[in-house]
């Protein structure tokens, strides 16, 4: 399935459920607009076209919210999906946000800092009667940062001849940032599973977490984990995966994955690995998607989509899932898993720390009251809690597995605000 396909076959899946009209459904389905423009800029001492969207979908519960991402696979389907689920999103943990997404068509990789500032720049300036804090409201995504954020505010605030730092969320804290958006998808995904977990009596010191990808949100969620008394058993990053039923420490990863750019750079230095190291530390190496199937009771995709398709459903050994990366796990591997009674607990729950604290910062630009990291991760909290409950109170009144539960409620939710104003 594409993209959207997959986010369609999700709402019909609610509707069901929910027992909503026909009207209800395609509203679910159709983004309010599409926008396609073309940047002309001026790069790699050529110049050239790129095109992006921005795909604004729902703001029947608040202004559209949504990251800008720089890929050179940035397509329709892909901005029009992400857009969908971060409407849906934004309804879960109950912010008063919609959904929204754009990319470019660009590899930022083959370009200079320089040039990647043209990009978003020429971004800023092509979009500029379309966002702002009222309206539309873009964050980073993949390949943009804060940094990005910054050019683009400046540009914007240029074109429009105002001062609009709630125009972007994940900016530098100099330009109205919020101290813990670093942490805040890891951070939201913990509070999640801490919940989960105690709602199921167990203890943290006796279940095995195992990680694929260790970018951000990945070696935060590790480290945090870790130190919370979590036994980190699996850990891959994009060059392969390191695992061992002894337990591993990210703080020592992290380190050698900054230094040298892999995880398996602790133990080898291209194909000569130190075998007695590997044995001390019961270690075994692998492909990335080795630790997907590894023994766990854990497992937390926080890297890339799809990765749990249908045959890895049938073969993966943990017992739960927390879905920290956008779409890890394929529509249909949802009833593999719902037959061998492995939780998911879905991304549009798990990883939507992120645009809450995005909100926050949003919330501290336009009324001028800042925030400490403490007060934004004790918020984050209660926000990430009440929803926990409100998903998991669902999914046992109807007897669902969560994501059906939180596609249900996020779907209710923007149904009864557009339906609120038609009253």
């Amino acid at each position: 399935m594409h993209a959207f396909d997959q986010y369609t076959a999700r709402v019909k899946e609610a509707a069901e459920l929910l027992e909503l009209p026909s009207e209800d459904v395609k509203e679910m389905e159709t983004p309010d607009r599409i926008l396609e423009k073309n940047l002309d800029v001026t790069i790699g001492g050529t110049a050239q076209k790129l095109l992006a969207y921005r795909v604004q979908f729902s703001n029947a519960r608040g202004p559209y919210k949504g990251g800008i991402r720089f890929h050179s696979a940035a397509d329709l389907d892909e901005v029009k999906a992400l857009a969908a689920m971060m409407a849906i999103k934004c309804a879960v943990v109950n912010i008063p946000m919609g959904g929204s997404k754009g990319g470019v068509t660009f590899d930022p990789k083959k370009y200079s800092k320089d040039d990647i500032e043209i990009v978003a720049r020429a971004f800023a300036r092509a979009f500029a009667s379309d966002i702002g804090p009222e309206k539309d409201i873009p964050a980073p995504d993949v390949y943009t940062n804060a940094e990005i954020m910054g050019f683009m505010l400046d540009e914007y605030e240029k074109v429009t001849h105002t001062k609009a730092p709630g125009t972007f969320t994940g900016k530098p804290i100099e330009l109205g940032g919020i101290p813990g958006r670093d942490t805040a998808t890891a951070m939201g995904g913990i509070n999640v599973l801490e919940a989960y977990v105690a709602e199921k009596g167990a203890v943290p010191s006796d279940l095995r977490v195992a990680i694929h990808g260790f970018g951000n949100a990945g070696s935060t969620a590790a480290s945090i984990l870790y130190d919370r008394g979590y036994k980190i058993v699996g850990l891959a990053d994009s060059k392969g995966s390191v695992m061992s039923a002894k337990g591993l420490n990210p703080a020592e990863f992290i380190h050698i994955k900054n230094k040298k750019n892999s995880l398996s750079a602790m133990y080898c230095s291209g194909s000569v690995c130190d075998l007695e190291l590997l044995q001390k530390g019961a270690v075994a190496l692998g492909k990335p998607d080795d630790v997907l199937v590894m023994d766990t009771d854990i497992l937390i995709p926080a890297a890339l989509d799809g990765v749990i398709t249908k045959e890895v459903a049938e073969t993966m050994k943990a017992k739960a899932i927390l879905e920290l990366a956008n779409g890890p796990v394929v529509a249909e591997a949802d009833a593999v898993l719902e037959r061998r009674d492995i939780d998911a607990i879905p991304d549009v729950l798990a990883n939507a720390g992120g645009v809450t604290v995005s909100y926050f910062e949003w919330e501290q630009n336009m009324t001028g009251v800042a925030m400490t990291r403490k007060e934004v991760n004790h918020r984050l909290k209660e926000v990430m809690t009440k929803a926990w409950k409100e998903v998991s109170h669902f999914a046992r009144e109807y007897k669902i597995p969560y994501r059906k539960a939180a596609f249900a409620l996020g779907v209710n939710r923007v149904i009864d605000a557009k339906n609120a104003k038609k009253k």
